[in-house]
């Protein structure tokens, strides 16, 4: 089964009540709650591109679930190694060292194309290096910034379905608010 941007949006189930998208192209993510969109965020996925293979820092395409939240209270900051918080705290933009920071969201891949997001530990995650969201700068994970992840940390569940495109923000959103309406309506 190959991923495909417009199939990974309208595959969308709307069991949980906020779910994901994020546009590759425009480094954005997006909320949306019951179809519609209630917030939206600049991300960085890899700079190595997209995919699923092991050791290939690439970030996968496809529709995916939150399989884990962790760092639930931490400070801002807050480094994390393997998972487990380190104590250190780094600020937004520090220098010398890029860890994940301040909140995970471990994601698990849904389809074929992204069956190794779990075992490659692909999250969603703060960066202390912020000046770099917008472009392609990570080693496969959606990097945010420290205060962004925070919110959406709050706003999503385990379960909740993110859906990583290579649509623009808003043809991913219109696809998805279209075929959610279909979904009410029915």
């Amino acid at each position: 089964m190959v991923c495909t941007a417009l199939m990974s949006v309208r595959a969308f189930s709307y069991d949980v009540e906020r779910n994901v998208i994020i546009s590759v192209p425009d480094q954005k993510l997006a909320v949306l709650e019951n179809g519609e969109p209630i917030a939206e965020y600049r991300v960085s996925t890899s700079r190595y591109g997209l995919g699923d293979r092991f050791n290939s820092y690439a970030t996968p395409l496809g529709e995916m679930q939150v399989a884990a939240k962790i760092g639930d209270g931490m400070p801002m900051g807050a480094v994390f190694k393997n998972r487990h918080v380190t104590g250190e705290i780094l600020p937004p933009n520090a220098s010398g060292r890029d860890p994940i920071v301040t909140r995970i969201l471990w994601l698990r891949g849904l389809q074929s194309c992204n069956s190794n997001a779990f075992s490659r530990n692909i999250y969603i995650h703060g960066t202390p290096v912020e000046r770099l969201i917008g472009r392609p700068a990570s080693y496969g994970c959606i990097r945010m910034r420290s205060r962004d992840v925070v919110q959406l940390f709050n706003m999503v569940q385990v379960g909740a379905k993110i859906s990583v495109t290579t649509l623009s923000i808003h043809r991913a959103l219109a696809a998805a608010t279209t075929f959610g309406s279909r979904l009410a309506a029915n």
